[in-house]
């Protein structure tokens, strides 16, 4: 029997998790992966780490080698570019992105996982040299070469989300920092007023300097630049490193499968794009969000990995068994020693997604108060609710101590839509080497619910 033949686009975590998954599962496949980068499959999450000089080597920070995939039986393509798809005849051309040779692949069944580009602005002097992106494996090595660079001392970086990593690294390295956004303070699209305020004082503790409420005009230099031009004044620089967002890779897929008027690729609830046999996953489509309770954009490793493992069992089926059930979304937010974790849906989302929300903040130490502050870091936790239901949206974690596992809690119970009532009744073990008699999610339901607190 003639193999059936799976065409995979893009060597990222959705790509790569969708090819190993058939690999894994299926017998009699044929198994091809197409990845426009020479590098494969880097992971953009891993470049502070590496950056700080905490990985093994920047040719590690990766999800697989192309000879992991050749070991299973599967065709790797790198270097290869994916320009058009005939649906006619079930083929994918690509071209080589080095000598511009094309050669089609065909294909019973594609997986489009493009996923992302890192935004540029399009203002005046954006082509003058030293203007970075904080994304991908070419820009990590550029990043590292500059932060080396005694010649570069000042560092403009644009982005009070994901770009305060590049300031965090920036100002390790001895540089002044100056971290640039429109917005009032630094990651306010992702957490409530106190947690923002925190990260406020803790970056300028640390030597950042803030330029928030800065509208971005332009650049200026000789060559390269050497200033940001802002509605506010010029910032002196050596170096910019932009970190404004992303925009889906999918300009070239436009009049084959329908997509949204921001280029995000329209699906189903099976993955399924407008054309038969064609489905997407990964950054650049929108799944469904199981607290908004409808589709949204959740750009992460871990949507990607649930998204091609999805699609992966149930490819072969003339009709899914079953839609895909939802993702939460989770991320980290850190500067220096302080971390937050965020999950499911903010106050601002939840209320833009039309839903009576409202959010209690709760602040505690860790362990029982009769052990040292010096061994006894204050911690927050955010619970974000329907205000009728009790349902849990949404929620967040910070603190200097490693609470990520709440956060985890968290996620469990926006996922299978637990009440306040679940989580301040919830058992969880109890040393005062860790934790307090009650949990601190415990403590956080109990003051949305009105308890008096118990110690």
């Amino acid at each position: 029997m003639e193999k059936r033949k799976v065409v995979i686009m893009g060597g990222s975590h959705g790509g790569h998790g969708a090819a190993f998954e058939i690999l894994n599962r299926y017998d009699n496949v044929d198994v091809t992966l197409l990845e426009k980068s020479d590098y494969v499959s880097f992971m953009s999450c891993g470049m502070k780490l590496y950056l700080e000089g905490k990985t093994t080597g920047i040719n590690d920070v990766r999800n697989f080698r192309p000879e992991d995939l050749k070991g299973r039986g599967g065709h790797m393509y790198n270097n290869t570019e994916a320009t058009e798809i005939n649906t006619y005849t079930n083929t994918v051309t690509a071209k080589d992105v080095n000598t511009g040779e094309t050669k089609d692949f065909k294909y019973d069944k594609l997986i489009i996982s493009s996923g992302v580009e890192p935004a540029s602005l399009h203002v005046p002097g954006a082509d003058l040299d030293n203007i970075y992106l904080m994304r991908g494996y070419d820009w990590a090595k550029k990043i590292d070469a500059a932060q080396k660079d005694d010649s570069i001392k000042n560092v403009a970086v644009i982005g009070a989300g994901n770009g305060i990593a590049a300031a965090e690294v920036m100002a390790k390295a001895g540089k002044n920092v100056t971290l640039i956004d429109s917005g009032k303070k630094p990651l306010e699209n992702y957490l409530n007023d106190t947690y923002t305020d925190i990260f406020d004082e803790v970056l300028t503790k640390n030597g950042v300097n803030l330029a928030m409420n800065n509208k971005v005009t332009g650049f200026s230099g000789e060559g390269k630049v050497e200033a940001v031009e802002t509605d506010h004044g010029k910032i002196k620089t050596d170096l910019v490193i932009i970190a404004v967002g992303v925009t889906p890779n999918t300009e070239w897929l436009k009049g084959t499968i329908e997509l949204y008027d921001n280029g995000y690729i329209k699906t189903d609830d099976y993955f399924r794009t407008s054309v038969v046999d064609i489905y997407a996953i990964g950054d650049a489509v929108f799944p469904f969000d199981i607290p908004a309770n409808r589709r949204v954009p959740i750009p992460s490793a871990i949507a990607a990995r649930h998204e091609a493992q999805y699609v992966v069992q149930h490819l072969f089926e003339t009709t899914p068994s079953r839609p895909f059930k939802g993702i939460v979304g989770a991320q980290v937010l850190e500067a220096f020693d302080t971390h937050a974790v965020v999950t499911g849906l903010s106050l601002k989302n939840a209320k833009k997604a039309g839903i009576n929300a409202v959010e209690v903040v709760f602040k505690d130490r860790i362990r029982p108060d009769y052990i040292p502050a010096k061994d006894n870091p204050e911690a927050y936790i955010s619970i974000v609710y329907n205000e009728d239901s009790h349902q849990v949206l949404g929620g967040s974690t910070l603190s200097t101590y490693d609470i990520t596992g709440q956060a985890n809690v968290l996620s469990l119970a926006i996922r299978y839509r637990l009440t306040l009532e679940d989580l301040a009744e919830a058992d969880f073990f109890f040393s005062p080497s860790f934790d307090r008699q009650w949990n601190l999610i415990n403590l956080a339901a109990q003051k949305a619910l009105g308890y008096y607190k118990i110690v």
